[in-house]
């Protein structure tokens, strides 16, 4: 077994450890997925209680979309 080279502590925080070698990464190799199919929503702790799961939350607001969407038909006969 190598004996390990303990490097300076300046030099260690500084930079990057000399094991890691990311000589053949690819850099956003996986961004575009991510971008695609990720979007995150930061609920607030009062919210999050009341929509334990991300159905829940899916489900309210398709509700809620559903609502709006008939008002607006309405609101538009009205007005016509």
């Amino acid at each position: 077994m190598k004996k390990r080279v303990r490097e300076p502590r300046a030099k260690a925080t500084a930079g990057m450890r000399s094991e890691y070698d990311f000589s053949k990464g690819v850099r956003g190799k996986y961004a575009a997925r991510f971008a695609a199919g990720a979007n995150v929503v930061v609920l607030d702790p009062d919210v999050a209680e009341m929509f334990p799961t991300s159905s829940s939350v899916n489900d309210a607001l398709r509700a809620l979309a559903k609502i709006i969407t008939r008002a607006r038909r309405r609101r538009g006969r009205k007005n016509a």
